[in-house]
C-alpha cells in the first residue's frame, strides 16, 4: 500500500446526530477495510467491557455493573477491529522502504500496514529495519543497558498494557536502577493528579456511575465526548430526557454534546427525528479562557447570594459546607469581588448575560457534576483550571453527596490503573519499602524523569536510552521537531508495539522494534485492568495471537530482564511470572497507606467519599484569570 500523501484537505459538513445509522455504517465499513467483515470479530465485540470478556482498548470510560448487550461504542469497536486487523506488516515491507522514505508517510498510513510480526533491528547503512532473532535482540539490548547509567535510561509506558505487564515493567526498571517511569498520563491528566489533591484531597474524581442518574445539573468543560468517551452519551441522554440542564463550554462545537441518536435504541433509530439535544446551553469559550468563564459564573453566584441575603431568603452559597469542609474561602471571595466583568468577557469570549444565566441555573440545582477533559488539563495553567472548577463546585457544596462531584474524564484506557501498580516517576507514590521487603532488592529512591523532563533530557543529552512499552512518544510530546532532531543521538532506542508509528522511524544509535501481543490475545495468564469510577477486574484474553513470533508483554519483560541482569533482575522478575505471583504483585502495589491507628485506610471514590475519609480540610485556592 502506498501512502495517501496530499496537500488537499476536504472538510465535509455533517448535519446528522452522533450515533444513529451513520455509526452502524461506519462499523461495517471499518470491518470490511480490516478484512474482518465475515470473521468472528462480532462475537468478540459482544464480550467487550463485560465481566467475562475483555476491556476496551480505546477510552477509559467506566464499565457498568449491569452492562448492555452491546457494551461498546463505535470508536471502541473500531479500536478493537484496528488492533485485530488481518493486515500484517512483514519484514518484506521494511525491506522495500527506508525509514527516510517512511517519514514522509502520514501517521494513518503507517499504522494501516497492519500488525508487526517479527523483531527488527535498524541498520544505519541501509536505513532500513532488518529481521533479528529474539535471543540476539534480547542479548544486545541487555548488553546495551548494562553499559548505560540507569539514571540516563527512560522506561515509558502507554495505557495499552495490562496491570501485570505494567507492574513487571516498572519492577524491571527499578531493579535495573532507574526511576525514570513516565507514562502518557504526564501528557493528559497530570494537572488533575496535581490539582485535585490540593483542592479535595484526592488525585481522582469523586463521582461514580450511579451519580449521573442522581444529578440535576452537569457542567462539561473541554471534553469532546462523542469522540473520546462515546458511552458517556448514554447517561447524558438519560439526564436530558429527565430535563437535567447540561451546560457545555468548548471552543469546538463537537457533535456528541449537540445531538445524539442511540444506536442501541430501535425506536430512536427508526424515528425520523434529529435525536436528543444533548446540551441545554453550549458556549464556545475562547481557547484558554476557561478560568475566566468559571470566574464569571462564580462571581455571578456570589452576587445571587448577596441578593438572597439582603432579601432574607435562603443563601445560595452552602455556608455550612464551606465552614466545615473548606479553607481559604475569604481569599477566594475577595478575588471574585475584585474581578472585573470587562476582563472576564474579553478573556472568555462569553457575554456577561450568558455567564449570569449559567449562574442562575447553577444556583437552583442541588446536585451538580463538573465534568472536564483535556481541554482544561493540557494548558500551561492546567492545574489552575482544575482547581477553579473545584472552587465552583465547592461554593455550593457539590462534593461529597449523591449526584454531585468533580469528574475528570480520563482519555486512554488503563493509564490511571497503571499508576496504581508503580508506573510513576514520583517515589512517594510507589510502595518502595514493600518492593524491598518482598523482592529483596533496594529500589532507587530519587525522583525520576517525567515526560517533559524526558524531552528536556533527550534535547540536552542527559537521556541516553529509551525503552517504550507501546505509545507514540515522539509524536505525542510538545516540540516534536526539537525532540525528533535530538532523538537520533540516543545510544539505545527500543520500542515494544503492535503496529508501526512515527516514533519507530526516528532511530538512535542502536534501535529495536519488537512486536508484542495485544491485550485481547491469549497469553498464559489472566490480566487485570483498572476500572475508572469502579474497581479493578480480571479480564480474559479471547483472541489468538496475530503471529506466533510475537511475544506477550509479560513474557517479554521477563526475558529482557534476564538478558539485562541474569543474576538479579531475572530472579526477582521471575517471581511474578505466574498468575499467583502477579496477583500478589498487584496487591502489594495497591496496598493502602496505614492510618494513625496502624490499620489500612479505605479511600473509596464513592459519591460521599470526602466524608468517609479521615477528616480533611478542603482548600479553596484563589485563581487568576490566565
Amino acid at each position: 500500500m502506498e501512502p495517501a500523501v496530499t496537500d488537499h484537505v476536504e472538510i465535509k459538513k455533517y448535519n446528522h446526530p452522533t450515533g444513529g445509522w451513520g455509526s452502524l455504517k461506519s462499523l461495517i465499513r471499518n470491518a470490511r477495510d480490516q478484512g474482518l467483515l465475515l470473521s468472528d470479530i462480532w462475537s468478540t465485540l459482544l464480550k467487550q467491557n463485560k465481566a467475562d470478556g475483555y476491556m476496551c482498548v480505546s477510552c477509559s470510560w467506566a464499565k457498568p455493573a449491569k452492562p448492555r448487550p452491546f457494551e461498546f461504542c463505535e470508536n471502541g469497536a473500531k479500536a478493537t477491529m484496528w488492533e485485530q486487523t488481518r493486515k500484517r506488516c512483514e519484514p518484506s515491507f521494511f525491506a522495500a522502504h527506508s525509514l527516510t522514505e517512511l517519514l514522509d508517510w502520514p501517521d494513518h498510513d503507517l499504522e494501516e500496514q497492519g500488525r508487526l510480526t517479527e523483531p527488527m533491528r535498524y541498520n544505519s547503512t541501509t536505513d532500513k529495519y532488518e529481521p533479528v532473532a529474539w535471543p540476539d535482540a534480547f542479548g544486545d539490548i541487555g548488553a546495551q543497558l548494562r553499559r548505560l547509567d540507569p539514571n540516563s535510561v527512560v522506561f515509558y509506558t502507554s495505557g495499552r498494557a495490562s496491570l501485570e505487564a505494567s507492574f513487571m515493567y516498572q519492577l524491571f526498571a527499578r531493579i535495573y536502577g532507574s526511576s525514570n517511569l513516565p507514562d502518557s498520563s504526564n501528557m493528559c491528566h497530570e494537572s488533575t493528579s496535581v490539582g485535585l489533591p490540593e483542592s479535595i484531597g484526592s488525585p481522582v474524581g469523586t463521582v461514580q456511575l450511579e451519580d449521573f442518574a442522581k444529578a440535576d445539573m452537569m457542567f462539561f468543560f473541554g471534553h469532546n465526548t462523542g469522540v473520546t468517551a462515546p458511552r458517556l452519551l448514554h447517561p447524558i441522554e438519560d439526564a436530558r430526557q429527565r430535563g437535567v440542564p447540561i451546560i457545555t463550554f468548548n471552543p469546538l462545537r463537537e457533535r456528541g454534546l449537540v445531538r445524539f441518536k442511540n444506536p442501541q435504541n430501535p425506536v430512536e433509530m427508526l424515528s425520523p427525528g434529529p435525536g436528543t439535544k444533548m446540551s441545554s446551553d453550549f458556549f464556545q469559550v475562547r481557547a484558554g479562557g476557561d478560568i475566566a468563564a468559571m470566574t464569571g459564573i462564580a462571581k455571578a453566584v456570589l452576587a445571587l447570594d448577596d441578593a438572597a441575603t439582603e432579601r432574607g431568603a435562603n443563601r445560595v452559597l452552602d455556608t455550612a459546607f464551606i465552614a466545615e469542609h473548606t479553607a481559604g474561602f475569604v481569599e477566594f471571595e475577595a478575588y471574585l469581588r475584585a474581578a472585573d466583568w470587562e476582563s472576564i468577557v474579553r478573556r472568555s469570549g462569553i457575554s456577561r448575560a450568558d455567564l449570569e444565566h449559567v449562574a442562575e441555573i447553577y444556583s437552583l440545582a442541588n446536585a451538580v457534576i463538573g465534568n472536564y477533559g483535556m481541554g482544561l488539563t493540557q494548558h500551561r495553567h492546567g492545574t489552575e483550571n482544575v482547581q477553579m472548577l473545584c472552587n465552583l463546585l465547592l461554593m455550593r457544596g457539590n462534593v461529597g453527596k449523591p449526584g454531585a462531584g468533580v469528574s475528570p474524564l480520563r482519555g486512554h484506557s488503563n493509564v490511571q490503573g497503571q499508576r496504581t501498580v508503580g508506573i510513576s516517576e514520583k517515589p512517594e507514590l510507589v510502595p518502595l519499602d514493600k518492593f524491598q521487603e518482598f523482592y529483596g532488592f533496594e529500589p532507587p529512591r530519587q525522583k525520576g524523569l517525567d515526560t517533559v523532563e524526558t524531552c528536556e533530557g533527550v534535547i540536552d543529552g542527559r537521556v541516553h536510552g529509551f525503552v517504550g512499552l507501546g505509545g507514540n512518544f515522539v509524536r505525542a510530546v510538545p516540540e516534536t521537531g526539537l525532540v525528533e532532531k535530538a532523538w537520533r543521538n540516543l545510544d539505545l532506542h527500543v520500542e515494544v508495539a503492535t503496529k508501526l508509528n512515527r516514533s519507530h522511524l526516528i532511530p538512535g544509535k542502536v534501535t529495536y522494534l519488537l512486536p508484542c501481543l495485544s491485550r485481547l490475545e491469549k497469553e498464559n495468564q489472566a490480566n487485570t485492568f483498572y476500572r475508572s469510577r469502579a474497581s479493578s477486574r480480571n479480564w480474559r484474553r479471547r483472541r489468538s495471537p496475530a503471529r506466533a513470533r510475537s511475544l506477550g508483554t509479560t513474557g517479554l519483560r521477563t526475558t529482557l530482564a534476564s538478558a539485562t541482569r541474569s543474576s538479579a533482575a531475572s530472579r526477582h522478575i521471575s517471581r511474578t511470572s505466574t498468575s499467583a505471583f502477579s496477583r500478589r504483585a498487584v496487591s502489594i502495589a495497591t496496598s493502602r497507606r496505614p492510618s494513625a491507628s496502624g490499620k489500612p485506610q479505605t479511600r473509596r471514590r464513592t459519591s460521599n467519599c470526602p466524608r468517609r475519609w479521615k477528616p480533611i480540610r478542603i482548600s479553596i485556592f484563589p485563581a487568576k484569570m490566565c
